[in-house]
């Protein structure tokens, strides 16, 4: 963070000074809400959560190097006491971002959101010190969290924006007002939390209602509802997508032998070819979206491509691909899972099995409501259509769904199969899988079945069922 006195905090924040011998001492360090990660200067913030209350670990921090600890009562060490942590924590993330003279993008949808922001960073710290969101830091603790982690130095801040309802991103974008705003989809993410998918556009687009007359909103133009939202901002607004009409997009899009999307990308300053590190189609569009917050920033067609080209993931599980030393390639998207994201990877899968034999493990679907049932039973269909050689459906109701659409869908007998849990599609994946074949492993994170990825790829211990 940039250096601020604890007595300038504590005004930001409404807080009251505790136990503080000299509120003139600075944080210099990180801002961090798990004690594990403090460090001498650091500002700790004790959050109370269900089963850890973080000002237990007060004493410990402040010896570990901690200033101060941000909380919502005495500690008995030097503390900045105020009635709601997340608030406080809120504004403090607003008067450091005014302080900055970094460019602020944010960018939301209803999946590829990470990914894309990991390319926008990659991208961009070409050009300039950027600070990006790690992982899905992308709440209302997650995204100050990240914001405070700017320094002086700091030019490009990028930050992805979730939300589960209408107003979530208003308050995110209230409290790091963007410079750019980028809108990728909307799909049918936490559907059952919105009601339905005008609802989520209606979420989504909160992004770009904030945005300055200077900014610029970035918008799908293949997504007729993302599109829409250009009605909804007073910015310039900047196309990306297939489309002809579109301001920055891919021709002659196509996928390597090993599934790997390659095209020419055109944007107003001119075109370069693209061959991707990353695996599945979908990831032209996340480029795309990435392309054209770099154009807006200066940046010319030929040095995106080049970073495109060189960029890789940097987030965990997500199209995490790993050969095996027999030659199986075990592919762990098990991070998350919606609709939209489960028919990418799967389309993902088939590209990159051309030739070898291809597993789907795939388990639930969260928050999807009503379109639960359906959902499942699409993915499990559309694995058919795929060619997949075979679906091992893992869980309960939602995973008999997903074995159900493809029995239905294909008459596949023993090419389903529903098991009960994680350790039970290891123990059946250890028996049949032979050299070459590939094996996806994907569906919402609750379920845990990243722990079959890692147990095909050799880590120790069983896999504890979920």
């Amino acid at each position: 963070m940039i250096a601020l006195s604890l007595a300038e905090i504590a005004s930001v924040v409404g807080g009251q000074t505790h136990d503080i011998p000299d509120p003139s001492v600075q944080v210099t360090g990180s801002v961090v809400r798990d004690s594990r990660e403090v460090e001498p200067g650091s500002l700790f913030v004790a959050f109370v959560g269900e089963r850890v209350d973080g000002h237990d670990f007060a004493e410990q921090v402040v010896a570990s190097g901690a200033v101060a600890v941000l909380a919502s009562r005495p500690v008995g060490v030097p503390a900045i006491v105020v009635d709601d942590v997340q608030r406080a924590l809120g504004a403090l993330a607003r008067h450091v971002v005014r302080r900055l003279g970094a460019t602020l993008v944010a960018l939301t949808g209803s999946a590829g959101k990470t990914s894309t922001k990991d390319l926008i960073a990659q991208v961009l710290q070409r050009k300039a010190p950027t600070v990006w969101t790690p992982g899905s830091f992308n709440n209302e603790i997650g995204l100050p969290l990240t914001a405070l982690s700017a320094t002086d130095e700091t030019r490009f801040l990028v930050l992805e924006m979730g939300a589960r309802g209408v107003g979530h991103i208003r308050y995110l974008t209230d409290l790091t007002p963007p410079k750019i705003g980028l809108v990728l989809n909307v799909g049918t993410a936490h559907i059952g939390e919105f009601g339905g998918r005008e609802q989520i556009a209606q979420a989504k687009g909160e992004i770009v209602e904030g945005l300055p007359k200077d900014g610029t909103a970035v918008l799908n133009a293949d997504d007729p509802l993302v599109r829409a939202m250009a009605s909804r901002t007073k910015a310039k607004v900047i196309l990306f997508g297939e489309s002809d009409e579109a301001d920055v997009r891919a021709e002659n899009v196509r996928l390597t032998d090993t599934g790997q999307p390659s095209f020419r990308l055109r944007t107003p300053s001119g075109a370069s070819d693209v061959t991707m590190r990353l695996y599945g189609e979908h990831h032209v569009s996340n480029a795309l979206a990435a392309a054209a917050v770099a154009h807006e920033l200066g940046m010319s067609a030929e040095e995106i491509a080049t970073a495109l080209s060189e960029a890789g993931s940097l987030s965990r599980w997500r199209m995490e691909v790993t050969e095996r030393p027999d030659g199986v390639t075990v592919v762990n998207d098990a991070y998350n899972a919606n609709p939209e994201s489960m028919r990418a990877a799967l389309r993902a899968l088939a590209a990159m099995g051309r030739g070898r034999r291809t597993w789907a493990v795939l388990g639930k679907m969260a928050e999807l409501g009503d379109e639960a049932l359906a959902e499942h039973d699409a993915v499990g269909r559309l694995a058919v259509r795929l060619n997949v050689s075979k679906l091992v459906a893992v869980g309960g109701r939602e995973a008999s769904w997903l074995q159900l659409g493809a029995y239905n869908e294909g008459s596949w007998g023993e090419e389903s199969v529903h098991v009960s849990d994680a350790q039970a599609a290891v123990d059946l994946l250890r028996s049949q899988l032979r050299p070459g074949d590939v094996v996806l492993v994907k569906a919402s994170r609750s379920v845990g079945l990243e722990s079959v990825a890692t147990a095909l790829l050799g880590a120790e211990g069983e896999v504890a069922a979920r």
